[in-house]
């Protein structure tokens, strides 16, 4: 197995002794990520997606149960199993902890064997649960997002984007004159085109905080958090110009390959504003790209 197929566990303690214990005796078969305050501990958890937390109560800034609340509160990091580790030993201290979300509970002194032991079941739980949560989540077609994937995902960017005063962009995609395709070349292979745009889509999403998911038929949607209207339009232009390199035939379309037609909408969300108006915005300025002839990319800023 290489480093990179192998389970993440983030230790998070404000004693480095605890750190290098508990790192020694686990990296020989997990990478290892460490944290000695919560702040950090939470925004590494946001960004590297750890298998496992194994985290102190204890720390300087914020403690163990307040870490535990924030990352259980938030969608995308809820589902990653914390351990809590403390010399705290009572029941109700362990109560407490399980309570408010962690899925187990280590005492120190160490037990490493049974660290070891505990540590290799929860991940084993998660990758469960990951698994199943992905086949719920993806297109079965495209093996992109899907739309109700989209939906959680988009209301979660959007009130980051409320918190963080930061703007977001979305673009709707559309296969140009896919019923033609279809009618013409048959749905089986309509699919295997479906499949190729998906893939090509995939690979423009390339940063961390891009998405994009099928959102029904032959229509797309990426979802650009901290992206302006000027970036989303050059962002929208790589996308539509990947697809038309891809160069597909398609007889009965004008064009002569596929091709996609791209609505851009971008905003600065605010409290009062409303996520649905910019999926309307954007879809609104799809057809308008449609009645310039497709092919094309149109977008205007939602003030």
């Amino acid at each position: 197995m290489t480093e990179d197929e192998r389970a993440s566990v983030l230790i998070v303690d404000d004693e480095p002794i605890n750190i290098s214990l508990l790192a020694e005796f686990l990296s020989k078969d997990y990478q290892i990520l460490f944290s000695t305050s919560g702040a950090e501990a939470i925004e590494l958890v946001r960004t590297k997606r750890p298998d496992l937390v194994l985290l102190d109560i204890g720390l300087p800034d914020i403690d163990g149960y307040e870490v535990c609340k924030q990352l259980k509160a938030n969608q995308m990091t809820q589902n990653v199993p914390i351990v809590f580790s403390t010399a705290k030993d009572s029941t109700e201290d362990e109560v407490v902890g399980l309570n408010i979300g962690a899925s187990d509970y280590i005492t120190k002194p160490y037990n490493m064997e049974l660290i070891k032991a505990r540590v290799k079941n929860q991940i084993r739980l998660k990758k469960k649960t990951d698994l199943l949560e992905q086949l719920a989540s993806l297109d079965g077609l495209t093996e992109l997002p899907n739309r109700r994937y989209f939906d959680e995902h988009f209301e979660y960017e959007w009130r980051r984007s409320i918190r963080s005063n930061i703007p977001i962009s979305i673009a709707m995609v559309d296969v140009d004159y896919f019923k033609y395709y279809n009618d013409h070349y048959g749905h089986s292979v309509g699919d295997e085109c479906l499949q190729a745009v998906a893939k090509e889509l995939s690979k423009t999403a390339n940063r961390g905080t891009e998405f994009v998911a099928r959102y029904g038929g032959e229509e797309f949607v990426f979802v650009w958090p901290e992206v302006n209207f000027e970036e989303a339009m050059k962002a929208s232009e790589v996308v539509r110009s990947s697809i038309e390199a891809l160069n597909i035939p398609h007889e009965k379309s004008p064009i002569g390959t596929v091709s996609v037609s791209i609505g851009v909408g971008s905003t600065q969300p605010s409290r009062v504003s409303n996520r649905r108006n910019l999926i309307e915005h954007a879809d609104e300025l799809l057809y308008k790209a449609k009645l310039q002839g497709r092919n094309r990319v149109f977008g205007a800023q939602l003030n």
